[in-house]
Parts: C-alpha cells; structure tokens; sequence
C-alpha cells in the first residue's frame, strides 16, 4: 500500500508527462519504465558493489568500463563514452538540454544493448524508442522519481513498496480512461489467485499477459506462504501478502522464483516491456515473457504447465489461417479458442482460472458447446462462478465468469456461485465500496474463497440459494449449459392486493375529503 504522498508523487509524474506533450497514457507508462529501468539498473549495481566490498568479493560492475555507442566503431577509443557516465546518478546533474541528448543518443541505446540476466527486457527493447521531447520535461520526470525512490527507500520493505509504486502507476493506466482493457483489476487476480493456489515450483502461464498482473499475483501469493507474521501485511483488497525482506525467502527458492516459474506471452511489444518491468520492480530478476501468438499455428507448448490464469481478450475474431491447426474447436472467437488453448497448456492434473464472457456459457453454437462439453468431460470443472457486468467498467459492460478447472479430473458436480458484488460500486465511477462503520465493504470477494474451499456437494443443494451444486449428468442432459441462472430455483412470493370494491371505496372517501377541505378554504375567503 502507498501512502498519500507518493500517491500524489505518480500524480505529479502523470502531470509532467500530460503536460509535456505525452498524452496517451500507454505511451506514457512506457516512457516512464525506461526511466525506471535506468534507475532500478543504478541502485542495483550500486548495492551489488557495496555487498562485494563488504564481503570481500570481486564484481564486475555493468557500468564498469567504455561504451561505444551505435555508429562508433569498437577501436575508435575517442569517441567511446565511460559506462560511469551512463549512470542514472550521473546524467541526471547535466544541465536540462545536455542530459536529454545524452539519455537519447548513449544512455538509451545502452539500456538496449544490455546483454546480461535481463535479456528478455533487453530482448524487447530492440525496437523501443525514447519519445521524451524536451530537456525540461526529462528534468522534471527524473527529479520527480528520485523523489519518489526517496520515499521509497523509508520504508522497511524497499523491494515490496517500489513494487506497490509500480502497480499504483499501472492502476493509474487503468482509471485514465484508455487502454483500460488491458488491465484486469487487481482484486479479480487476487480472487482467482486465492482459488487456484500457486505453489513453489508450478510452472505458471498466462497466454495474453498484459501488464504480467496474474503472473505477479501467482508470485505473491508464493511469497506469503514462505512469510513469518511479523512481515505481512493487509493490502487494499483485504488480502494478506507477504514480502521478499523476510529471509524465510532463501535462494534456492528465489531461484526457483526468478528462473523457473513465470511464464507470459503477447502480441504487443509495448506490453510485453511494460509486463516484464512490472515483474522485475517486484523483486523477479529474470522474468519471462515473449511474444508470440498463443493461437497461432506457431505456438505449440503443449501439457507443460502446472498452472495457467488469464483473463484473455474478449469478442475478437482470428484470421482462420493463422490458426493452429490442432484446435478442436471450430471457430475463430478468441473468448472460445483460449479456453482450448490453456487446456492445452496445462499437463495433467494442472490447473485453471481463467475470465470468460458470459456467453460462452450458455452460446448454443456448435463451438460453444464443444468447448463446454471438453470443459466437462476432459477436465474436472470445479466451479463457474458469474460476475456482475460492472466488473470491467467502464471499458467494458460485458457480464463475465470465472472457470475453475483441472486438466484429466473428473466432472462429478460444478459449483455454481452468483457473484452480486466485488467491493467496488458497477458503475462508469468503480469507487471502492465502505460499512457503515467506515471499514471497507468487500462485499462476496472474500465470501467467495471461504465458501468455495469450505465447499460440500452433499450439503449445498439449495438452488435458491447463492451458490449451489449440480451433477454433472444434469449439465450433460442440458447441452452442457453452464449459466447459473439456468439451474437457479426463483422463489415467488404471492402478492395480494386488495379488492377492486375496497379500493374504490377508499379513493370515494377521499375525494370527500379533499371536496370538504376545499369549501372549507373557500369559506375562509
């Protein structure tokens, strides 16, 4: 959680970049991640080099040595420039205009190049450009972070807060009004995080990853589980997170973490570095994220991951000859070929929550029912739980669901829940919702988790209730029909109204009535 003044810190960062000419705030986020990179990569180094001088180590500083920027050939020793000088620490004392074509023509082709643990960054950042137009914004954008590095810093979880610092700058992204889409909110992720139950060494994908935000919920949710008490905390959303200053974090599994565990792909470059910098401000070294087209007949990753979550793009239409060709499923809706496409992802007994429209739960086409009736008769579907059509707004009005499911189970019964609330009002607005008393009001976000993993098919049969169980025989015989109100029991209470006679006996009463008042008035004058 971020206090109020660094709160207003990513307000005033958004303001300089608003008002210095950058107003689309995709491309903002962007820009402010290179200025990050720039920093995170000085304050690593420069911790790196204290730790060895103190352990008596050697290390071979990133900044150590020439650079020979593009253009400059390697024995041309006149026109290279000292690494040191590409420091965050030291460009940022150049005069205005000196620092932005420093930045622009060394400093930003360096970070590019970098051929170290980041390559995946490096990677994506071959066709990244630096769009900061003037010396005076670059100024102030820098000033403004080191600011914010400096609150930062205050605190006793540095890795954490920067982390927080990220996500509230991502949030930003999401409540400006464009690009929204992208980002599915954080208490959603966390839910599905809570119902899924990542652990150490689970190989954990997400097919459309964005801003990386379930790859990052996996990875805190891990990182509480290895939390003594002392270190964790609340967040916004209710739920306990733990953080990477608690030692029981050793290197083995922060290896594990770093190298073995996060899996993403996209198919925008510009959201790939921006899914890659959200792992990496949160303590993951080494994330991995690529691009590539999951649908397409170029990817074939198949019963490989212990885990996938995703909340993959809605309504859209692929091209049919891109497609990979072994799709059972005979459509070109995405919302239908990812769900086939994280089954065939998952090895066997591996595990999904994945966000759908709620049309693919009732569709009657013969691709919607297909891919119900792999959901159920190839998987075990654990439950399908409806969300309330303001979840995604105000990008989006579509009623959505959450599937639980585990590749190679077996389909007894589904638990059904009806999500009527997630804490947070379903208008255009989203503003979070509070009790009486002033605390937060989280509404079935974590009712949700409670019921689901308390859950009994035996005692849950009440289908006018809330959630409920139905066997899957009955699923079957109803074209594999997954719409909760479908099986919900409605219970009408009997309304009884008066008699026509009586009725119109009360109206002539009062008619006389209102007629005496009125003469009385009369009398009067």
């Amino acid at each position: 959680m971020l206090t109020p003044i660094l709160k207003n810190k990513v307000a005033t960062l958004w303001d300089k970049f608003w008002s210095g000419g950058i107003s689309n705030p995709l491309n903002a986020i962007e820009q402010i991640t290179y200025l990050l990179f720039m920093k995170q990569l000085d304050e690593t180094d420069k911790q790196k080099i204290t730790n060895a001088d103190y352990l008596g180590e050697a290390f071979n500083s990133t900044f150590s040595g020439k650079y020979f920027p593009p253009g400059v050939d390697e024995k041309d020793e006149k026109n290279a420039v000292e690494k040191e000088t590409l420091r965050w620490s030291h460009f940022t004392k150049m005069p205005s205009d000196d620092m932005l074509l420093h930045v622009q023509s060394k400093v930003f082709p360096f970070i590019k190049q970098l051929d170290d643990a980041n390559s995946f960054f490096t990677k994506h950042m071959a066709n990244a450009a630096f769009l900061i137009p003037s010396g005076r914004m670059l100024t102030e954008a820098t000033k403004t972070i080191d600011e914010i590095y400096a609150e930062l810093k205050k605190e006793n979880r540095f890795i954490d807060a920067q982390g927080d610092f990220y996500e509230y700058l991502l949030d930003s992204l999401r409540k400006s009004g464009k690009n929204g889409q992208f980002r599915t909110p954080t208490h959603i992720i966390e839910l599905i995080t809570e119902l899924v139950e990542p652990k150490l060494g689970n190989k954990i994908a997400d097919p459309a990853s964005g801003t990386a935000g379930f790859l990052l919920g996996s990875f805190k949710y891990i990182i509480t589980q290895f939390t003594s008490q002392n270190y964790k905390q609340v967040d916004d959303n209710g739920f306990i997170r733990g953080t990477l200053a608690d030692k029981l974090v050793d290197e083995k599994a922060k290896k594990i973490l770093n190298e073995e565990s996060f899996f993403g792909f996209d198919i925008d470059p510009t959201m790939i570095r921006i899914g890659l910098m959200n792992l990496m401000m949160h303590g993951i070294t080494q994330p991995k994220i690529d691009y590539k087209d999951t649908l397409s007949k170029n990817y074939n990753e198949d019963n490989f991951y212990d885990i996938v979550m995703a909340n993959p793009p809605f309504a859209g239409s692929m091209d049919k000859e891109e497609l990979n060709p072994s799709f059972t499923v005979s459509s070109t809706k995405s919302e239908l070929l990812f769900l086939e496409r994280i089954y065939k992802m998952l090895r066997m007994g591996g595990t999904a929550g994945v966000v759908i429209p709620q049309g693919v739960l009732f569709g009657s086409g013969k691709a919607f029912v297909a891919i119900r009736k792999l959901l159920i008769d190839k998987c075990e579907l654990k439950a399908v739980i409806a969300m309330p059509s303001g979840v995604f707004k105000p990008y989006a009005g579509v009623s959505s669901a959450i599937l639980l499911f585990t590749k190679g189970g077996e389909t007894k019964d589904v638990w059904f829940y009806d999500m009527k609330g997630d804490g947070w009002s379903l208008d255009d607005k989203r503003n979070p919702k509070n009790l009486p008393n002033g605390d937060r009001d989280f509404e079935d976000l974590h009712i949700i988790i409670e019921k689901y993993k308390n859950r009994n098919s035996k005692k849950e049969t009440d289908r006018a209730q809330q959630h409920f169980f139905v066997p899957k025989q009955e699923i079957v015989e109803n074209d594999y029909h997954l719409s909760f109100n479908e099986y919900k029991e409605e219970i009408y209470t009997e309304i009884k109204y008066e008699k026509p006679k009586y009725i119109l006996d009360k109206l002539s009463k009062l008619e006389e009535s209102i007629k005496t008042e009125i003469d009385e008035l009369f009398n009067i004058l």
